[in-house]
């Protein structure tokens, strides 16, 4: 720390550069503690005029400008949560059930201000898988109906299918078995979000895992599926001819692209706030690593 006095500046309302952090959601600014020195354990003990700690301020909600970079109420949501874990870890165990002049425990004051962002959450998080749990359903009717139903038919007197001695079939065979159970799995996960509970603590992991998992299945089976539907054709159609292998693969590829393109976008984002944002925004910094520091940073961080 270059300038010691630089962190005893407070605004209006009495709050320094951390708990202004921790109010607007300011991760560089919040940094800051790690290179606070001495003053470090304050902050584990540090209350406001109305003895709110660093969980009561985390508690509340977000400005919107905050709020608006994450996608759905969801994703909002699971910021909000991962800010108050990554709190916790700064502030004295005493203080997590301390309560306010108002007689309210941070838990109480986080519950109260989001409130309405559960219900929007749940209320997305359910819209998003009733939707997908629709197209798991019928790609599992589909290649589940054409598993039974081999491409070609089967030998009247053995049994066995016709085809089954060409590289096409068995790639059919394979896609095929892939995308039944990728879609089986898909389906699963959906339908637990959808019967599940929507507490406030099932945002942080368990829902978006389970998201996460349901839109990479079904992406692995549509893929799958197209793959198998294209071997049928080549099989059925072709003849042998390999030069129609190129208007099928170019067919093939457009269900593919459209679902990559809407779905892919969404899928990164909830891996990026699930597993790497607590890991890599919230990561402890050594003094030798973060940015030298003037009163006039803070002074803008005011507002002055």
């Amino acid at each position: 720390m270059r300038c010691p006095k630089a962190i005893r500046y407070k605004d209006k309302s009495g709050y320094d550069i951390i708990q202004l952090a921790v109010i607007n959601r300011s991760e560089n600014i919040y940094q800051l503690r790690y290179i606070l020195g001495e003053r470090r354990n304050v902050y584990r003990m540090i209350e406001d005029s109305s003895k709110n700690n660093m969980l009561h301020l985390v508690g509340r909600l977000a400005p919107w400008h905050k709020l608006k970079l994450r996608t759905g109420a969801a994703l909002q949501l699971q910021r909000e949560l991962q800010w108050r874990e990554v709190v916790k870890k700064l502030v004295s165990p005493a203080y997590h059930t301390k309560e306010n002049i108002f007689n309210e425990t941070p838990d109480i004051v986080f519950t109260k201000e989001h409130k309405n962002l559960v219900k929007e959450g749940e209320k997305w998080m359910k819209t998003v898988a009733e939707s997908c749990s629709i197209t798991a359903a019928l790609i599992t009717t589909i290649v589940f109906a054409a598993a039974i139903t081999v491409p070609g038919g089967s030998h009247q007197e053995k049994g066995f299918p016709l085809f089954r001695g060409q590289i096409a079939f068995k790639i059919f065979g394979l896609s095929d078995a892939i995308s039944l159970f990728a879609s089986s799995t898909s389906l699963l996960m959906f339908q637990s979000i959808l019967t599940g509970r929507f507490s406030e603590q099932d945002f942080l992991v368990s829902l978006p895992r389970r998201l996460i998992i349901g839109l990479c299945t079904l992406m692995i089976s549509t893929t799958a599926m197209m793959v198998a539907f294209s071997a049928t054709l080549f099989l059925v159609f072709c003849h042998g001819k390999r030069w129609m292998l190129a208007p099928i693969c170019v067919l093939a590829l457009l269900p593919i692209a459209s679902f990559a393109t809407f779905q892919i976008p969404l899928m990164v984002d909830l891996f990026r706030s699930t597993y790497g944002y607590i890991g890599y925004i919230f990561k402890k910094r050594s003094s030798k690593n973060s940015r030298r520091l003037y009163p006039y940073d803070i002074r803008l961080f005011f507002g002055k």
